[in-house]
């Protein structure tokens, strides 16, 4: 009997093959020991575009497309104008027809996931395959692994869900990508994309970028006083902030005035904090981007390869535990990593119930060898997440403190560390992230011994000045995190809850999403900042209100998609409540079309025609002999049309706060309109100006 086994790329099928004795190199293929071993090079066929059906023309009326059945074709690749079959693409899926054609049954061993079985099912469909079909499912690439995966191979229906899952996914993504592209594009005469995951993600950047663009910074001031005990100054900061500078200064006089501070509570507790999760993939892009700057998608593509040098497990995995069986081999390989702990091992990852497809990233116990300097960096990640997960929980005192002086009331926190336990593994490093993270909490070798009651002097007293600040840009650490829990913006308890299920996209999409709006110029790194792009504003200002840029729609697709993969949804109702959708987001984004601004036109300061208009990047002089302009991208902020109408009109814009030098620092001034009609700065209670382009 001959066996096909198929796997995702050539590197994991010459790991299989060596396996089972496939060792006779062919072209596309092993071949011995009565196996075919042969790959599929990611994904060979796809969704045919709609050129395929016959809708070549952009046409309202012909919205929406809705296929029916989905034409697969072999990948496609861009030439001219126009897409072509993959060549390589071609010659790879003839041999594998080839080997179904001489095979008595087929191993699925593409990567076990939802893209993985989709990759292979899309094959079987589209060469019309009708032979029986075994699934190898395994969560490491070690010899071991494969071997104890061939001897517990699983009928090819047991995947059935996943499929259906996976097919769904792939279809809904069509419908609502070509759509709402297509619609939008329509209705404002361009070129825009649009998504199902992509354009919700391009709505949060943006919502994040205008809320903080447009903050507006408040002061407010604080008491702090200065006391000492057993030796230790202590500084306590009041709980009352003032918004007026001056009834600060009154409270400070008075408090100036008293020489002493009285201990209303004290409370100390022992806590005991638990290790942190072992990573899943967006847990290990995090700490990846937070620690090293690496990109979502640069850590995906380092675990990746680190999996198929089998030292780690399967990356693309949305659980953070591991089951009851593999904790039996923890011990083992803690030995491995040269880390050894002690008995009992802590049992914090350890759950059955939260395992996904996959358990989370661990070490397989493969020695390393010949890793780049990231993937070392990544590997030592892995490594000592996995050490910190089965380590004794860390052992903390701490200590909260009220002050007060009859009307003020100050408190203090401070922590005495009793034991490291999980901390110990990278030497306190988590502990200086836990101090910058509670800033407050001072972290001391010894509590003082305070009582309430006890009255203590007051050796200083002080006032500060602070500022309201607007919530952080996004960085790729805390996108991640919005995407994962965007059940957070969601006011209804049920929808949160759904949300924080499946969030925006899988751990395994994530980074391609990020990626893709990069690629697409609609958003961009800002050094260690995710911002939009003035394409990406101009997107967000037609969509935002829409149902396309809906994250709690978007989230409760992918909670249907899980409900399908667990048996518990019937594609075919995911089906129809997709195509409603796609039929409601081609109905808005057409309205959109009557909704287009017709641009004023304003006198132009330099020629006096009524000529100058105000468009998305510029506000130019329609006269081509004139060549009067503006852009309206200035030191890092966009020019509203107000400032525009003030510039030209008057001369002048108001104050512009936040502008950016070229040396990076901030300032405020007005933009003024010179003699030769060119643009400069003047800055507030200066006279002097300061060419500004």
């Amino acid at each position: 009997m001959t066996t096909c086994i198929i796997a995702e790329k050539p590197s994991v099928a010459r790991d299989i093959a060596h396996i089972v004795g496939a060792t006779s190199k062919q072209d596309g293929y092993m071949e011995g020991s009565g196996y075919l071993v042969t790959w599929a090079m990611g994904h060979l066929i796809a969704l045919a575009m709609p050129e395929a059906y016959g809708f070549s023309a952009y046409k309202a009326e012909d919205l929406p497309i809705r296929p029916n059945p989905f034409q697969l074709v072999v990948r496609q690749v861009r030439k001219d104008k126009e897409y072509i079959s993959d060549l390589a693409a071609l010659k790879q899926l003839k041999v594998i027809r080839s080997c179904f054609d001489k095979a008595d049954r087929i191993i699925v061993a593409t990567d076990a996931g939802r893209e993985g079985e989709l990759i292979f099912r899309y094959i079987y469909q589209y060469l019309d395959c009708r032979k029986p079909f075994d699934r190898l499912w395994i969560s490491s690439l070690t010899d071991k692994a494969i071997r104890e995966g061939l001897s517990n191979l699983k009928p090819g229906s047991h995947y059935d869900n996943l499929y259906h899952s996976a097919k769904a996914r792939s279809e809904a993504d069509w419908l609502v990508g070509i759509n709402a592209s297509r619609a939008l594009s329509i209705a404002r005469k361009g070129g825009y994309s649009l998504g199902r995951v992509q354009t919700p993600t391009l709505a949060m950047v943006c919502h994040r970028y205008i809320e903080s663009r447009d903050f507006s910074s408040v002061p407010y001031w604080k008491l702090s006083v200065l006391t000492e005990k057993e030796g230790l100054s202590i500084k306590a900061v009041s709980c009352k902030d003032y918004e007026n500078e001056a009834l600060a200064q009154t409270a400070l006089a008075a408090l100036r005035s008293q020489s002493q501070l009285t201990v209303e509570t004290v409370t100390r507790k022992v806590t005991h904090t638990a290790p942190p999760l072992l990573y899943d993939l967006t847990a290990l892009q995090k700490d990846a981007n937070r620690r090293h700057g690496f990109s979502a998608d640069k850590t995906l593509s380092i675990a990746q390869s680190l999996y198929e040098k089998k030292i780690t497990t399967y990356p693309r995995t949305g659980s953070r535990y591991i089951s009851e069986d593999v904790f039996e081999e923890v011990p083992a390989l803690l030995r491995k990593t040269g880390m050894p702990l002690s008995n009992p091992l802590n049992r914090h990852s350890v759950d059955n119930a939260k395992i996904t497809d996959h358990h989370a990233i661990i070490p397989t116990g493969e020695t390393p060898s010949g890793l780049s300097t990231d993937e070392t960096t990544i590997y030592q990640m892995v490594v000592n997440r996995f050490v910190e997960a089965f380590s004794p929980n860390s052992e903390e005192e701490r200590m909260q403190v009220r002050f007060t002086h009859g009307t003020n009331i100050f408190t203090w926190k401070a922590c005495r560390q009793i034991s490291l336990g999980w901390k110990a593994v990278q030497k306190g490093k988590e502990v200086e992230a836990e101090k910058k993270e509670d800033g407050d909490e001072h972290i001391l070798s010894s509590l003082p011994n305070l009582t309430e009651g006890e009255v203590l002097s007051l050796v200083n007293a002080d006032i500060t000045e602070h500022k309201t600040k607007p919530k952080p840009l996004y960085t790729e650490a805390t996108l991640l995190s919005a995407m994962e829990n965007a059940g957070k913006e969601v006011k209804e308890d049920d929808k949160r809850k759904a949300m924080a299920e499946c969030g925006i996209g899988t751990p395994a999409t994530r980074a391609n999403i990020i990626e893709m709006l990069i690629l697409r110029d609609y958003i961009r790194r800002d050094k260690k900042s995710i911002i939009p792009t003035e394409k990406g504003l101009a997107v967000y200002e037609i969509v935002n209100n829409k149902k396309i840029a809906n994250a709690e729609m978007t989230g409760s697709w992918e909670l249907a998609l899980a409900a399908i993969e667990a048996g518990q949804m019937l594609a075919d109702k995911f089906a129809q409540g997709i195509n409603s959708y796609v039929g409601t987001i081609c109905e808005e984004l057409l309205l959109l079309s009557s909704e287009q601004k017709s641009y004023p036109v304003y006198r132009c300061p330099k020629c006096g025609q009524q000529s100058v208009g105000i468009y998305a990047k510029v506000a130019k002089c329609r006269h081509e002999t004139c060549g009067f302009h503006v852009f309206r991208e200035v030191c890092g902020i966009h020019l509203s049309e107000d400032n525009i109408r003030d510039l030209i009109s008057s001369g002048r814009t108001p104050i512009l706060k936040g502008l950016t030098s070229k040396a990076g620092k901030k300032f405020n001034a007005r933009l003024v309109l010179g003699e030769d009609y060119a643009t400069s700065f003047e800055f507030e209670n200066k006279k002097g100006k300061q060419r500004g382009r």
